[in-house]
Order: structure tokens, then sequence, then C-alpha cells
């Protein structure tokens, strides 16, 4: 059970092939005593889609678990900033050795990467929608 996220969260919305469900995403330090005077914790509402559910099983306000898998977390971790920040060394690196650019245009150019990077990540988020489900289920009262 280890490698499961789990989040309690209220059903916002239902359709026939999706709900919508609001989660309050909160920082690691959310339940420090503290937190109220440090500028570190904070909160954060975030709306999850979950689909391919039988979506007539929920109303809108039942309170549900969300869960996830830590390997989709760092998936994402690994897509939105390891892979970019890669890109960008490797453009930088040929820029300047092979292509003989000066440092200032080589560094504007592997910036520019970032931009193509996530184009295609946009154009790819349907693949991507399926990589990444969430499951739900109802509280137990």
């Amino acid at each position: 059970m280890a490698d499961i996220i789990k989040h309690h969260g209220i059903v916002e919305s239902t359709n026939n092939t999706s709900v919508k469900v609001k989660i309050l995403q909160t920082s690691g330090c959310s339940a420090c005593s503290i937190k109220g005077h440090c500028s570190a914790s904070e909160s954060k509402e975030k709306i999850i889609d979950i689909y391919n559910i039988d979506s007539s099983l929920y109303n809108v306000g039942d309170e549900v678990w969300v869960y996830g898998s830590t390997s989709m977390g760092l998936t994402a971790v690994l897509l939105a900033f390891f892979v970019p920040f890669i890109i960008v060394v490797i453009a930088l690196f040929l820029l300047i050795k092979l292509v003989g650019m000066s440092e200032p245009q080589a560094a504007l150019v592997s910036l520019l990467t970032i931009i193509v990077y996530y184009a295609v990540i946009y154009l790819f988020r349907g693949k991507l929608e399926k990589k990444f489900t969430f499951s739900i289920e109802h509280i137990n009262n």
C-alpha cells in the first residue's frame, strides 16, 4: 500500500463519462502546529477528473477517497522538470560546441526548445491522460 497516494475529496460534478472531485492539496508541513505563523505552509483546491468509472454511483457532495500511484507522480515530475532540463542543457552544449553560436544566442535558442517540448507534451495530452489515471471510492462513515 506504500505505492499509493490517497487524498480526501468531495464530488463536484458528474456526467456520463467522468466524475470531477475537489481535493485540498496541502504542503508537507500542513500538519505542523505552528503553520499559522509560517509562510511555507499552503494549501490549494484542485479539481481532479476521474474517467472510466460508473459515474452513476457518485452524487455531488459525496465524500470520496481519490487514489493515484506514486509512480504516476514520479513520472509527472520527470516529464515536467527533469526532461526539459536535460533538453536545455544538451541543446546549449550542442549549439555552443557543434554549431558555434555565441553563449547568449545559444542560451536563448536552448530556452526556446522548452516551448517546443511543452507543445509536444500538449499535443500528446490525450495519451498522457490515459497514463495518468485516478480512481475513487466512497468513504465509509
